[in-house]
């Protein structure tokens, strides 16, 4: 590992104080350390002597590995601007919750040495791709059609290739990946799905009718949705970070992206740590009121 990218979109104070730590570390061990115009703008004079300042368009052109500083929602953004590359992503968490950004914050120093010496792992996602005005939009946790303003619901005509899977009369639906079951689906009543798994997940939000249920598909199937609203708007979300308004009868195409998004983990983790450490999945209640005594 010779040139590394760091990234931070919040200006979280903590987080540019750990990407500065960072930045003199890698300084200090002959490591190239790039940074976007605007984090850059954040670093004190102290600080930026240790980076070269990019653009974010060209975080692959220069990086062989992208530090991320922030929650799962930092990492999303950073995804947006490297996932057509082979670079891999690191997440230091400095959010909440920080399911994709397994490295906490009191870990950093753990993080840069496993990273100069590859003593980690590269994990592969796939990611949902679509098309909107010309547009190419992908999403590693999911895409959300859901109502724009209104209290009424909304109707989506879903199909699955050529089969008609439903009228889905609801809130909205979530169209996730094993990555993102975790997230907006799991709140929706979504199924937990291994990471590995080669599905994808419609989970609507309030249906209307109850026979309807998250539906789990193969992620080779493309769908089709055909949206209908009785305010002629309907809201298109990817990651909860990209929005696009679409009207009556606008036509949704899903597939799976071409490439995957590579994350490193640590070395001795696994999925199973993370949902027991961050979700509390598979705890024993008895086990945990002991230990609060």
């Amino acid at each position: 590992m010779e040139k590394v990218a760091l990234f931070e979109n919040q200006k979280r104070k903590e987080a540019i104080e750990l990407a500065q730590y960072v930045s003199k570390v890698f300084f200090e061990k002959n490591i190239k350390t790039y940074v976007s115009f605007d984090l850059y703008e954040h670093f004190s004079d102290e600080y930026k002597k240790y980076v070269t300042a990019i653009a974010l368009g060209d975080f692959d052109k220069y990086a062989d590995a992208v530090m991320t500083f922030g929650g799962d929602g930092t990492i999303l953004s950073a995804v947006r601007y490297v996932c057509k590359s082979e670079i891999p992503i690191l997440g230091i968490n400095v959010g909440k919750l920080g399911f994709l950004a397994e490295y906490s914050n009191k870990m950093i120093d753990q993080a840069i040495n496993d990273l100069l010496t590859g003593n980690y792992r590269v994990v592969d996602r796939t990611m949902l791709h679509t098309q909107l005005d010309g547009e190419s939009i992908y999403a590693l946790n999911d895409f959300v059609v859901e109502k724009l303003s209104s209290s009424r619901m909304i109707t989506l005509h879903t199909y699955s290739d050529e089969h008609f899977v439903g009228s889905y009369r609801a809130d909205g639906l979530i169209i996730t990946t094993p990555t993102g079951s975790t997230a907006y689906s799991l709140a929706c009543g979504g199924p937990i799905i291994a990471p590995s798994s080669d599905v994808i997940c419609l989970t609507p939000i309030s249906p209307h009718s109850l026979t309807f249920r998250p539906l789990v598909i193969p992620d080779e199937n493309q769908v089709r949705i055909i949206v209908e609203s009785p305010t002629n708007e309907i809201k298109f979300v990817a990651d909860g970070q990209v929005e696009k308004i679409l009207k009556n009868n606008d036509e949704i195409v899903i597939n799976l992206a071409e490439f995957k998004v590579k994350l490193i983990k640590p070395m001795k983790s696994s999925y199973y740590d993370v949902l027991r450490a961050k979700l509390l999945w598979a705890t024993d209640p008895t086990a945990v009121k002991e230990e609060n005594k």
